[in-house]
């Protein structure tokens, strides 16, 4: 192979995964405020979506957000039905075998939350024992719960997404729930229907937890991944990513 050969051939390779004026396609949930959610109208808004819509315009490429459910959100990347998912997503052990994550774009601790008349203070599966949890299906907190033997002492109540299980704590079908705290805190006790009820006990994080929220595409998409991480580092230097979380939160999240 002669030399300019050479050359070309390793220009492609390392060219961008998405060259300008192309469109990436981005799954989020759309139903986790503040993080992704549809308005009145239907349109996504959230966090996560103002994060992937500052990527694409740093990378240069058109961005295409729609929204899927959690449970079937890495299986529909694995099918080719979109190229990213920026979804708050936990890059646990589990998951690292499924998919390429990205640098992680901010940190995350769970915790529980109950009535504050509830007289729950210890949050241990000894604790709850024979309390209703409600979590969302297939998520972080789900399988942390299973790992810690929650579901031997406690009845694990599952939901496909994150504001019903905070419906049912209100009206009492639940004894307490388990989520993102920084989502309880800009979500949830911003309703008057919170005003009675409090976190409890410790910020659980790591393990089955991850360790931080990152951006996933397919085993194999380095360049992808390469070039989101650029554009990562690109809106977090120039201020971008601190615009976008003041929006949402008055602290920071990494």
């Amino acid at each position: 192979m002669t030399a300019s050969v050479v050359a070309i051939a390793a220009l492609i390779y390392s060219g961008s995964a998405f060259p300008a004026g192309d469109t990436l396609r981005v799954a989020t949930e759309g139903t986790y405020p503040p993080w992704s959610f549809k308005d009145a109208s239907g349109h996504l808004e959230g966090f996560d979506v103002d994060i992937a819509n500052a990527l694409c315009t740093q990378m240069k490429v058109k961005c295409q957000i729609v929204a899927q459910e959690w449970d079937g959100i890495i299986p529909g990347l694995q099918a080719n039905r979109y190229d990213a998912i920026v979804a708050s997503m936990s890059t646990t052990p589990a998951r690292r075998k499924q998919v390429l994550f990205t640098n992680k774009y901010k940190e995350t601790t769970s915790s529980f939350v109950v009535a504050k008349d509830s007289g729950i203070k210890d949050v241990t599966p000894v604790g709850l024992k024979g309390k209703r949890i409600g979590v969302q299906r297939g998520s972080s907190q789900h399988q942390w719960l299973m790992a810690n033997g929650y579901d031997k002492t406690a009845t694990l109540v599952l939901y496909d997404d994150t504001r019903q299980p905070e419906l049912d704590l209100v009206a009492g079908r639940v004894d307490t729930i388990i989520g993102n705290k920084a989502t309880f805190y800009a979500s949830f006790f911003k309703r008057p229907e919170a005003k009675d009820f409090q976190f409890v006990g410790p910020e659980f994080k790591g393990g089955v937890l991850g360790d931080g929220n990152a951006i996933a595409v397919r085993l194999g998409d380095t360049e992808l991944c390469n070039q989101l991480n650029a554009a990562l580092d690109a809106i977090i230097k120039n201020g971008t990513y601190d615009e976008i979380r003041k929006k949402y939160f008055p602290f920071p999240l990494m």
